[in-house]
Parts: structure tokens; C-alpha cells; sequence
């Protein structure tokens, strides 16, 4: 039980000491999350840990939707999304760095997601997503959010592009450097004029769910 206790302790000090430090990096240096760690977060460690059916579960991602993913990276629950949604569904998959959506392009390119076809990768800033106003169902992130600078400017692009009742979800995790207490993602979301839906989850990992008015 003592050898238990211990261990516990060290493991939460690891989190707290990596927390620390990682947060003191990020606030001296801005950047998104590397591309050569994209095979690092599309893991299937990060999927036990982070689960893609929670995550489209309480983002609200239902069959038939057109819906946006703002920072894909290589991928890591694109492709869950876009079985969720079904054929008459569609995912845009966005990403400001080309090198991510080309791990993406070979993820796809594999025998098992050979049968995905309604995926469209889009290589853009989320200061500037090129859809039509109103033109989507959802949009959301997985640790995504706080790495853009603008959050404001980038929020107001969201909600351009969503239909009227649309959704937003935001999903943070505490393991993220970049993590962000609920009451901060529930302000950002409520500033750039989003009613608040549901807040879902825990410390450990949350979303928050927004509609527009």
C-alpha cells in the first residue's frame, strides 16, 4: 500500500513538473504543435487515454452532418468523425501546416480507411477558413484552441461559418500544455457571441459545447 501511495506521488509530480515547464516554454515561444510530433499524437495511446467516441459523443457529431475539424493535425479522430457522419456526412479536415495533412493523406491512403471517402483536407489559417457563411453543421477542436494566437479573431470565423443553431465544441485535456481551466474556454466561447450548451467531462478532460444564436 506504502509502495502504491509513493508511486502515485511521483506520478503527480512528473505531471505537476511537466505542466510547469512546459507552460513556462510556451509562454515564451508561440508555435503549433510541431509536425514531427504528429505521429506521436495520432497514437493509439492517446485514443485509451482520449477516447474518439467520448469525444464525438459530447461534441454532439451526429450522422449526416457537415462538419469541421480547426487543427487536424495528422489525424488522430478525423477519421472516427468521419464514420460518424456517415456517407451523406462530410469532414473538412483543416490545418495550417502541409506537412500534418500529408501524414493525414497517408493515413488515408491505407488498406483499413480505404473506405473513407468523405474526407477533404483543407491547408489554411483558422484566421481564414474558406467556407460560405452558414455553411456548417459543427465545428470543433481537440487541444486546438489555445494554440492560436488570436483566439478571438479566429473564434469569429467560426461562428461566420456555422449555420444559425450550429455548434461549437472545444475539448481540452490536462496532459496539453496549453491547457486551459472550462471557465476560460466557457469565456472565450461567450466573447465571440456563442451560447454556452453543455460543459462535459472533468478536470482530467473536458468539452464544452456552444450553439450559435
Amino acid at each position: 500500500m506504502v509502495v502504491i501511495e509513493v508511486a502515485l506521488i511521483v506520478i503527480v509530480g512528473i505531471l505537476l513538473l511537466h505542466q510547469v515547464v512546459a507552460r513556462i516554454v510556451r509562454k515564451l515561444v508561440h508555435f503549433p504543435a510541431p509536425a514531427f510530433i504528429g505521429r506521436g499524437l495520432d497514437s493509439d495511446l492517446r485514443r485509451r487515454l482520449q477516447p474518439p467516441d467520448k469525444i464525438i459523443q459530447r461534441s454532439g457529431i451526429e450522422n449526416g452532418m457537415r462538419v469541421l475539424e480547426v487543427g487536424c493535425g495528422s489525424g488522430a479522430y478525423t477519421t472516427f468523425v468521419a464514420r460518424a457522419v456517415g456517407e451523406e456526412g462530410k469532414v473538412y479536415a483543416l490545418d495550417i501546416q502541409p506537412e500534418m495533412l500529408q501524414q493525414l493523406e497517408h493515413k488515408l491512403a491505407k488498406p483499413e480507411n480505404e473506405d473513407i471517402k468523405n474526407i477533404e483536407l483543407v491547408n489554411s489559417s483558422a484566421y481564414d477558413l474558406p467556407f460560405d457563411d452558414g455553411s456548417l453543421d459543427l465545428v470543433y477542436m481537440v487541444t486546438v484552441l489555445q494554440e492560436i494566437p488570436d483566439r478571438s479573431k479566429a473564434l469569429q470565423q467560426v461562428r461566420r461559418v456555422l449555420k444559425p443553431g450550429g455548434v461549437l465544441a472545444v475539448t481540452e485535456w490536462l496532459v496539453d500544455p496549453d491547457y486551459p481551466w472550462k471557465s476560460t474556454t466557457i469565456r472565450l466561447g461567450r466573447e465571440a457571441g456563442f451560447d454556452i450548451d453543455e460543459a462535459l467531462g472533468s478536470l482530467w478532460q473536458y468539452t464544452v459545447r456552444f450553439a450559435k444564436p
